[in-house]
């Protein structure tokens, strides 16, 4: 008789506790999640600025190759076509402005060159005021979005 009394006294969780707990999961889960994308944006921003390093490369190719030395032909390089189109991609970016005659939205990568330089800029994903440019005097830094207005061959200060 003892042992089928002590089975009617052991009892499970209460729903209580099991909401508590369950509540808690939740709560580390978001933290979680908000923690893996961040993560995912400044991924975005180290591809946005991989892309650029190599456009920044191959348009010293280009210049290299031009007779004269001259940049005008930068934008037009399918290869840097190619790797200006998968930075703005990889930030989330609209297509890129090719030889903008309106400077550059706010989601929106552009690309200026004229026969002395050039100069490219596409928005990050981690802050859509900022993007990252490069120029042909071997500038990788910072900008202010909206900055790279048409004919401007270098990076804003």
């Amino acid at each position: 008789m003892t042992k089928l009394k002590n089975l009617k006294d052991s009892r499970g969780f209460t729903l209580i506790e099991l909401l508590v707990v369950i509540a808690i999961i939740g709560l580390l889960a978001s933290v979680v999640l908000a923690s893996l994308n961040t993560a995912r944006a400044k991924g975005a921003d180290a591809a946005v600025k991989s892309n650029l390093r190599n456009a920044q490369t191959q348009a010293e190719i280009v210049y290299d190759n031009a007779s004269p030395n001259v940049y005008t032909g930068v934008c037009d390089d399918p290869n840097i076509r190619s790797q200006v189109t998968g930075a703005a991609s990889a930030a989330g970016a609209t297509a890129p402005n090719w030889e903008s005659t309106q400077g550059s939205g706010p989601t929106q990568a552009v690309c200026h060159s004229t026969i002395v330089g050039y100069a490219i800029i596409v928005p990050l994903k981690t802050d859509s005021t900022q993007g990252w440019c490069v120029d042909y005097k071997g500038a990788a830094k910072s900008a202010a979005v909206g900055s790279l207005t048409t004919g401007v061959i270098v990076c804003p200060p």
